[in-house]
């Protein structure tokens, strides 16, 4: 007994793979993307910007 129901030998991968590709490029695409964008004159000195160099306050003693 199956608690799933009936088996049916219905590939499934193989014509899911273009989709799969396709994700990874663009996925792939965005990050660099992104990657290029932080780095940029632009946004260098941005806050936001998890590659911004922070400003350390001088220690007071």
């Amino acid at each position: 007994m199956s608690f799933l129901g009936k088996k049916f030998p219905a590939p499934v991968a193989k014509p899911f793979a273009p989709f799969l590709v396709a994700g990874l490029v663009v996925m792939y695409g965005v990050n660099s993307f992104q990657t290029m964008m932080m780095n940029s004159e632009e946004f260098k000195n941005d806050p936001r910007n998890p590659n911004a160099k922070t400003v350390k306050p001088a220690d007071k003693h």
